[in-house]
This record gives C-alpha cells, structure tokens and sequence, in this order.
C-alpha cells in the first residue's frame, strides 16, 4: 500500500514538475495560435478608359515585374496622339515664321537705322516668344497623349500572384478604378497576436518561430519587426441611436487585451506556399 502511494506521489511531483517546466517555458518564450499571413496587395487600376482587348493573366497566376497584365483598346489613343503630333508640326511652323520675320526686322535695323520702329521690333521679339511657348505648349500634350497610349499596356509593378481575377475580354475598365488584385510575393510577413501580459521584455530583433497550420511540420525561422501601438476600442463608439455603445463584462474579471505583433520572415522552407490570410502559430524567444 505504501509503494502504492509513493508511486502515485512520484507521478504527481514529476507531472507538476513537467507543467512547471511547461509555464516557465510559456512565460520566457510567449506562444500563439492567433497568427495570420498578411501580405502587400496591390490594387492594379488603368490610367485610361476603354474596353480590354487582350488579357494575358489567369486567375491564381504568378507575375514578375515589367509583365503586360492586359491591354486596353488603343486607336482612340492612337488618334489623340497623331492629332497632337499635326499641332507640334504646326506650332514649330509658326516659330519658324516668327524667327524669320524677326530676324528679317533686326537685319534692316541694323543696316539703317530708324528703318523698323521700336514698337515693331518687340512685336516680333514677342511673337518668337508666343510661338515658343505654344510649341512647348503643343509638346506637352503630345507627351501626355503618348502616356495616355502607353498606359492601354497594363504592366504588373511588382513580382507577385493575381488573385480573384474576374477580368475578361470586352470589359470596360474606367481610369482610376481598381480591376485587378496583386500580391506583392516579396512583402509576406506574420500578424501575431499576444496577450499584453505576455509581451513584457519582447522586443524588436527577437528571435521567432512559425508555423503555418496548412503546414505544421515546417517550421519557418523569422525574428519580431515591431509591436503595435494601438487597438481600437470598442466600448464608446457611437451607436445607431447617437449613443455608445457598452459591453456587459464582469467587474472581477480583467480580459488580457490582445496586440498585434508583426514578424518579419527570415526564412521559408521550399515546401511552403505563403499565401495572404493562412492562420499561424508564433512562438517569440526572449533575448
């Protein structure tokens, strides 16, 4: 009887010990399920209206930087464009006459004297003037009627994934509306969220661990970028009614509030796919 309970006695001391062990490690090394995969998206939207012509993405495709996404139908643009470039013809023209005449007044003024009045000569001078800046005028828009055209190429800013692609041939796209969502693959990090409690001594350059839940096995190495300064409030915002809103609670319990804790990726096993919103375990060591 006696072994009996000793038995029973070591087992308990050795579990205890080994949940000692277990909260000690917790409270140095602070854990989380509540990770998420965040990433850059970028909103890709034309600079120019008119139909799609040509789409060269699918959707869940990879795309590197400089890649044509989709084109944008062109003659419009085509004729802006020639239409600007008869008018710089034209301005240049105009100069040319206005250099011509005035160099015709100053060459008679400078052969006899009093041959072309004062008020003559700063009529051409500013007529060479006026026809400079209408040409440099002209040029300007033959210049933005040249991007207007480039931009019927829509090109991926970025290397990354298309994603929830619903772009399609004969779509009209409207300048400055996003159409198209793009991953930037070279801005994944992790969004960890820590009890405040467990977040004293945590600091910027800290060792970290990952794991991804489609992926449990792999473990990818990364260090904490920052610590967030903020979470909203809820307890006070206005109401439908133009009052606040307030959430019973219990006065004898403190909710450990929780703070996103960005980690930046050091490393990523080849058998790992990030991808924006996978849920992920963190594990922060102290240093």
């Amino acid at each position: 009887m006696m072994f009996r309970y000793l038995t029973t006695l070591i087992i308990v001391a050795i579990a205890g010990f080994g949940m000692f062990i277990q909260y000690q490690n917790y409270t140095e090394n602070p854990w989380t399920r509540d990770g998420q995969v965040r990433a850059h998206i970028v909103q890709i939207t034309p600079r120019v209206t008119g139909p799609v012509t040509k789409v060269y993405i699918d959707d869940n495709s990879q795309v590197k930087q400089g890649d044509i996404l989709f084109e944008i139908e062109p003659s419009l643009y085509i004729a802006d464009l020639n239409n600007a470039l008869a008018k710089e013809l034209q301005a240049q023209a105009l100069l040319e006459k206005a250099l011509n005449e005035n160099n015709r007044a100053q060459a008679l003024e400078s052969r006899t004297h009093g041959t072309v009045s004062v008020l003559d000569l700063n009529n051409y001078e500013n007529a060479v003037q006026t026809a400079k800046a209408n040409l440099a005028s002209v040029k300007a828009v033959v210049e933005q009627a040249q991007l207007n055209l480039d931009f019927t190429k829509v090109i991926a800013p970025t290397d990354g994934f298309i994603t929830n692609l619903n772009l399609r041939i004969g779509a009209q796209v409207v300048a400055n509306n996003p159409v198209v969502a793009l991953i930037d693959e070279n801005s994944f990090w992790i969004e960890g969220f820590f009890k405040e409690t467990d977040l004293e001594g945590v600091k910027a350059g800290n060792k970290a661990t990952v794991a991804l839940m489609m992926n449990p096995d792999e473990i990818i190495d990364a260090e904490v970028d920052s610590i967030g300064y903020g979470i909203a409030k809820s307890d006070g915002s206005t109401g439908n009614t133009l009052l606040p809103n307030v959430n019973p609670n219990f006065q004898w319990i403190r909710l450990a509030q929780r703070v996103p804790v960005k980690i930046r990726i050091n490393n990523v096993p080849e058998a790992v796919q990030l991808r924006v919103g996978l849920t992920a375990s963190v594990k922060i060591f102290k240093s």
